[in-house]
């Protein structure tokens, strides 16, 4: 060990890393460690009397030792590659000195020393994390959300450019990870900065809670912004913010609100506004005492003048009525529309004499001519009053009076008012001939001379038949055809409702089953009235119905009255809980022309929307129908519930629904509601591609 090559040997070994020792004038090693035979795959001894020249992987390496031969060179220090005997090159950090020249050693020669750190791994690594950061950015910017993430002192760490363009954002000032001028702009965009900054400065707190909000920018937009703490191994490194505009959202609930509470034709309250407002009088009638009563309007064949001038020039005569009738009541009452020719008067603190004074004005109001389209008529009204307390105490049974009050006042000759009258007082003629309905009905029901028909639901695009409405019949032998609109009113005041309901459902179960064993998988729809919803053990009577004819619950359908949804909220939660998780569908029916809230939507397992055929009877022309149509589809469509249209009789109510988005239709457009044979035969007709679309004059 006394040579210099042994010595150097001896030393070098010692070195965790590779270390060649390399000779200035041929540019060979002379002595390498271990270290350096493991880095370049060699076998011990294989490296020693190698050319450096050979081994130099970069155009930086050989111009290096190339100066080392030629006495120019003595040290380099950087980044490079080697390449090991096997070929391939090896990424390293390597150092190059030179050694003095030993004593005694030829002249002009000396040795360099060449260590050399493996950054394999660590490129390993580096490319991993670069394919990691490739797959996140990728990640980030496929999302619709504009995403920020910060550390724990507000820097910006990442971001994507949906993030720049929703805050306007330069592109150029995110690059130069400029923070504060991004936060400058960030608070210029929105009304009230300091609050904004307020509110950033708690979200960074550290242990700050996941948290939701919505943001209003100076531009309009509306924001919702979620933020979350980032963690790492439990910590608590950021924060990650998205950002998601819901301006076309909020908007659009904004004008559904707006339309469910107003008329679009007139402006004035509607239905469902008016319910409201009348159970707001009801609460502080409760409270005080104080009375009211209601005025329900409906015009004198204002069909004829709707035929003779047109839509466009009848809806500007009901608007006329509506400015009339406002002009004769108080800042404290309310006029609303309840649809087509009918209005409706909340008159406040009001006795009998005051609704009949308010009666009185709004008849003599409307005895003024009316111009339209250069004609000068004249429109009148009937008009029932029924008071609070005398005459219910509810919205329906007030509503109820003064609709019967109203149809008093057409039978008695039209363009007058009636105060309701309590039955006691109508004499024993109505009560005897709603006596005989029941006991006929009850007779009928048991001598089975009811019947169902089913008119096909329809898929609005294809003409798929999808479905069917079970519609009670009932042809009487002293009666004749006995409309249900006839009885179904009287059998839901004797409650004989319930025992009708049960044997709709099982007929229509029955024959769902028996169409499904011919493979025919029609939807089988059923209305339940809110009397037969409410009984003990609705639920397990349908589920034993389904499992007698083993019919599969997602072939069933029951359509329900908006009634039904506020008469007792929690138990039809529970009870629509029960019947979704049996599988059945849930719709409600003649949506819109009910007082349920909208919030109910959200809560209940509702699966439809059937739109109510007096919205449909207007469409096209009628602007106030089409509007509403309108945010019934739209509603539905964000809350991901399928619409379906009624009473669909022309084309032009078809193609109109299907651009609004609507899924199916049932009406005489398609077929009325037919019996079985009938039914099984247009089945039959469109499967062999014949044309089964025509016109049901009704």
């Amino acid at each position: 060990m006394s040579t210099p090559r042994s010595a150097g040997t001896a030393l070098i070994d010692a070195m965790l890393h590779a270390v060649w020792l390399v000779d200035s004038r041929d540019l060979c090693i002379v002595a390498a460690n271990i270290a350096a035979d493991v880095l370049m795959g060699a076998e011990p001894g294989d490296l020693i009397g190698r050319d450096m020249l050979e081994l130099a992987a970069t155009p930086e390496d050989l111009c290096f030792w190339n100066e080392v031969a030629a006495g120019l060179a003595e040290t380099i220090e950087s980044e490079t590659w080697v390449r090991r005997t096997d070929g391939t090159a090896a990424p390293v950090t390597r150092r190059v000195s030179c050694l003095a020249a030993q004593a005694g050693a030829a002249e002009g020669r000396a040795l360099y020393v060449v260590a050399m750190h493996d950054r394999s791994a660590e490129r390993r690594a580096e490319r991993e994390l670069e394919a990691v950061a490739a797959d996140l950015q990728a990640t980030l910017e496929s999302t619709a959300d504009g995403i920020l993430v910060t550390d724990l002192v507000g820097h910006i760490r990442s971001f994507n450019q949906r993030f720049a363009q929703l805050w306007s954002v330069p592109a150029d000032l995110l690059m130069r990870r400029d923070d504060d001028a991004v936060l400058g702009c960030m608070r210029r965009g929105v009304p009230d900065p300091a609050g904004y900054m307020r509110r950033l400065a708690a979200l960074d707190e550290p242990d700050a809670l996941p948290a939701t909000d919505v943001l209003t920018l100076a531009s309009g937009q509306v924001l919702e912004r979620v933020t979350m703490p980032q963690r790492s191994r439990g910590e608590v490194i950021g924060r990650v913010t998205s950002f998601r505009d819901i301006t076309e959202r909020v908007h659009a609930s904004q004008r559904i609100e707006t339309l469910s509470h107003n008329d679009a034709l007139t402006g004035l309250p509607n239905r469902r506004c008016l319910a409201d407002r009348i159970e707001q009088s009801l609460a502080t009638a409760r409270r005080d005492g104080t009375p009211f009563a209601l005025l329900h309007l409906d015009l004198d064949r204002f069909k004829p003048i709707n035929d003779t001038l047109g839509q466009a020039l009848g809806d500007r005569v009901l608007v006329d009525v509506a400015e009339r009738i406002k002009g004769c009541v108080r800042e404290i009452d309310t006029v609303a529309r309840l649809g087509s020719d009918e209005f409706v008067v909340l008159a406040q603190r009001s006795d009998a004499a005051g609704a009949e004074a308010t009666a009185r004005r709004v008849l003599e109001a409307l005895q003024a001519s009316f111009t339209q389209g250069g004609m000068s008529f004249t429109v009148t009204a009937s008009i029932g009053i029924a008071l609070y307390p005398e005459h219910g105490g509810s919205l329906d049974e007030l509503l109820s009076c003064a609709d019967t009050a109203m149809h008093e006042a057409k039978g008695a000759g039209r363009g007058a008012f009636r105060l309701h009258q309590p039955r006691s007082a109508l004499g024993d003629s109505g009560l005897r001939a709603r006596m005989l309905l029941d006991h006929s009905m009850r007779q009928a029901l048991a001598q089975q001379r009811f019947r169902l028909n089913y008119q096909p639901q329809v898929d609005m695009r294809t003409g798929q038949v999808l479905g069917a409405e079970a519609l009670i019949r009932w042809r009487d032998p002293e009666r004749g055809e006995v409309a249900p609109g006839q009885f179904i009113p009287v059998a839901e005041e004797s409650g004989f409702i319930v025992a009708i309901g049960h044997w709709v459902l099982r007929q229509a179960v029955t024959q769902a089953a028996l169409w499904r064993a011919r493979g025919l998988s029609l939807v089988m729809s059923v209305n339940v009235s809110a009397l037969q919803f409410q009984q003990p053990g609705f639920v397990e009577g349908v589920a034993a119905v389904l499992r007698e004819a083993q019919l599969p619950p997602a072939l069933l359908e029951l359509e329900l009255t908006e009634s039904i949804l506020v008469q007792d909220v929690n138990d039809a939660l529970l009870r629509l809980q029960a019947l979704a998780a049996l599988g059945v569908r849930l719709a409600i029916d003649d949506f819109g022309t009910g007082y349920s809230s909208l919030s109910y939507l959200k809560r209940f397992p509702i699966g439809r929307l059937k739109i109510d055929r007096s919205f449909v009877a207007g469409l096209p022309a009628d602007e106030s129908d089409a509007a509403l149509v309108n945010a019934i589809i739209h509603m539905g469509r964000a809350l991901r519930l399928e619409t379906v249209a009624e009473g669909v009789e022309t084309e032009a109510q078809r193609q109109f629904l299907r651009q609004a988005g609507c899924e199916q239709f049932q009406g005489f457009l398609f077929a009325p509601a037919l019996a079985v044979p009938d039914f099984e035969a247009l089945l039959a007709r469109s499967a062999a591609g014949q044309r089964v679309v025509q016109l049901h004059q009704r």
